[in-house]
């Protein structure tokens, strides 16, 4: 029967592999969870690994569905999420090497992977009408970019692939052997025109992937839907019947604006945070927004528009800011002790600060592009900037940084909020999901930097619960995404702004809008010292 029926969700993010069992009313049965490894050979560059994550990706779901204790066969389907990383696949399913030094574990190329400088302008040069759907110039984390990168620099190994892949979409045929794709993936990180169900073959031919088509999934598939169930292959190795269905794959920021705002798509913003941030609104209608990803249809939630902006680094900056400090081995070694978690530490000194100090952060200013600004100013050679220092140290110094980059961030999301708001949509319920959401200062401070109450939803792991709503639709629990929204994810709470902080962020929002000017006019006068 349905009600004893379970369904997987596998979210693959930029470090670990989390799967979680849910029932049908969206209760969480049990979640395990698996590192994954990324290869730095130098700046700029980020890789991984197909075999690494797919061990990683078994030992998580057997682990989730033995804590469930559920029968294998009560396993109805699964949900594949993952970053919009690029896969390259041999003949036979081989790996083929992204890596400079031709080390063939390393075959994909990861989001954050900003090597592919040169291609990405000469894909905008073409001026081709089609990247009007992607706010007017493709990204540095996109994957045309990445594939020239491959061509130019190792033509015989592109020639070599016969497949090119987002992450999600390999799991999903590794998982099941289906020829497809899902219609996120393509459109969102590969320029595929949803709307009109194809590829821009003259920008494509104008840059040299005129072939390209040849090299991807033959069949284009809408979310909700399942090309397939496991082979046995992937049977065994998950531990599960044949007869499982798998689910048409989704980038991992999408699985959560899907469990966000599926219920309640009409003036929603979904907030999704983690390594990166990524805010998603959908429309009826499509809306250009300059400098914003999209509008793309049907990519999140079928039959609407969907905008997407971001800040390509929320949680890798707030780490590494944070380890910046002279401080840091003494919050650590104070959150081993006390058995608490580090940020629990930099919230008490924050608030000890606070105590001394109203606004600790009047004459600190963070400009949190230290990995470019993905949107809305869509400039991948962008520079972080911190303005204030003094020679303080210690435990304040630390905490004091640490405020000022929770609201740095808060004010980047404000931008992407402003500048949604003022190309004709309107964004009035703010919903986020992600590990931030276990920071009650970083909620208090973004709900005080836009002034708007800031919802979350019950299941704190939403990317999750967001790929177990496309397997329970795909398995036909339910008729729709919208439908599988309302059964399985319920609402969380609600951080309402503090009045009295407004006067106090609006102006620290106008410097943090000057910096950028600031940082760009430096960057101008060092042009000529290539």
């Amino acid at each position: 029967m349905d009600g004893d029926r379970v369904y997987l969700g596998v979210d693959v993010g930029s470090a670990s592999v989390r799967a979680g069992v849910f029932d049908d009313a969206g209760r969480r049965l049990a979640f395990a969870v698996r590192p994954i490894q990324q290869f730095r050979p130098r700046a700029n560059f980020v890789e991984q690994s197909t075999a690494d994550i797919w061990a990683a990706v078994c030992a998580a779901i057997r682990e989730a569905v033995t804590r469930a204790g559920v029968a294998a066969d009560a396993v109805a389907a699964v949900g594949f999420d993952a970053t919009c990383s690029l896969v390259a696949v041999g003949p036979g399913g081989a790996s083929v090497s992204v890596a400079e030094d031709g080390a063939v574990e390393r075959d994909i190329v990861m989001w954050m992977d900003h090597r592919a400088v040169e291609e990405t302008a000469a894909i905008n040069a073409t001026r081709d009408p089609a990247l009007a759907y992607v706010g007017g110039e493709v990204s540095i984390e996109m994957e045309l970019p990445k594939l020239l990168w491959l061509r130019r620099r190792f033509p015989d190994r592109f020639a070599s692939a016969q497949r090119f892949f987002d992450l999600a979409d390999y799991l999903v045929w590794r998982s099941c052997g289906a020829d497809t794709a899902s219609v996120c993936t393509l459109t969102c990180k590969w320029n595929y025109l949803a709307h009109e169900a194809r590829f821009p073959d003259a920008m494509l031919r104008a840059v040299g992937l005129g072939d390209l088509g040849a090299k991807l999934p033959a069949r284009v598939l809408p979310l909700g839907s399942s090309p397939g169930t496991l082979t046995a292959a992937a049977a065994a190795a998950f531990g599960l019947s044949r007869e499982v269905i798998v689910a048409t794959g989704i980038i991992d920021a999408h699985a959560g604006g899907l469990a966000l705002v599926g219920t309640r798509p009409a003036g929603s913003l979904a907030l999704i945070g983690g390594t990166s941030n990524c805010h998603m609104v959908v429309s009826p209608q499509p809306i250009m927004v300059p400098g914003v990803w999209g509008p793309y249809f049907g990519a999140m939630l079928p039959g609407y528009w969907l905008n997407e902006g971001g800040q390509s680094a929320a949680g890798a900056l707030l780490d590494w800011t944070l380890r910046q400090s002279e401080a840091w081995p003494l919050a650590e070694e104070a959150a081993a002790r006390d058995r608490r978690s580090v940020y629990a530490v930099l919230n008490d000194w924050v608030a000890d600060l606070a105590a001394r100090e109203p606004w600790p952060t009047r004459h600190l200013h963070v400009l949190p592009d230290h990995h470019g600004n993905r949107s809305p100013r869509a400039n991948p050679q962008a520079r972080g900037m911190l303005s204030g220092l003094t020679l303080e140290g210690g435990r304040d110094a630390l905490a004091r940084v640490y405020l000022a980059t929770l609201q740095a961030l808060a004010y980047g999301t404000r931008h992407i909020v402003d500048s949604l708001n003022a190309a004709g949509h309107r964004i009035e319920h703010l919903v986020m999901c992600g590990g931030g959401t276990k920071n009650p200062l970083l909620l208090q401070e973004h709900a005080d930097a836009l002034g708007q109450d800031l919802h979350l939803v019950e299941e704190e792991d939403a990317v999750t619960l967001g790929a177990a709503l496309l397997a329970a639709t795909a398995s036909g629990r339910f008729a729709d995404l919208p439908a599988a929204a309302a059964a399985m994810v319920r609402p969380g709470g609600r951080v309402a702004p503090r009045a009295d902080t407004r006067p106090f962020h609006a102006a620290k929002y106008e410097v943090f809008l000057q910096l950028y000017d600031d940082q760009q006019r430096h960057q101008a006068r060092m042009a000529h010292w290539q």
